[in-house]
């Protein structure tokens, strides 16, 4: 299973936001620059990310993007939701995990199984979870400079 580039890209602009931000609204122009990620696919995320109560946007001079809530109250599966039409292991299935072939398939449960599986573990990380393992990677890059 791959994961699309929204999904990992969402999540990656959170954790720098995160990272970041101190509080202050962040530019999406810093992000893309820092991330590495077209300036007009991150706009088109951070409008799901904002219609998903997930940022805020700040108008004016200094003005960019600020959590909406605590990332410690922000899941992983959440993000990926806002930003993904759905979260399934394989095509033949629907968003609420039912099989959406013609007849019901003999695998159908190894697909709903690992489903739930990619579900559970993505509903288990927090952007404050991710947030802190970045600070962690950055310091010890420092420490190796």
């Amino acid at each position: 299973m791959r994961m699309s580039t929204k999904a990992q890209y969402a999540v990656r602009a959170l954790v720098s936001l995160n990272l970041t931000s101190d509080g202050m609204p962040v530019s999406i122009k810093e992000i893309s620059e820092r991330e590495n990620i077209s300036l007009n696919y991150l706009e088109q995320l951070f409008v799901k990310l904002r219609r998903g109560s997930i940022v805020k946007s700040v108008r004016g001079p200094g003005g960019g993007y600020v959590l909406a809530r605590p990332a410690k109250d922000i899941r992983i599966d959440e993000v990926i939701d806002t930003v993904e039409e759905t979260l399934v292991p394989v095509s033949c299935m629907n968003a609420d995990g039912s099989c959406a072939c013609d007849f019901e398939c003999t695998t159908q449960m190894v697909w709903q199984g690992l489903g739930n599986q990619i579900r559970e573990f993505l509903s288990s990380l927090t952007l404050e979870d991710l947030t802190d393992q970045g600070r962690r990677r950055l310091s010890v890059r420092a420490s190796n400079s």
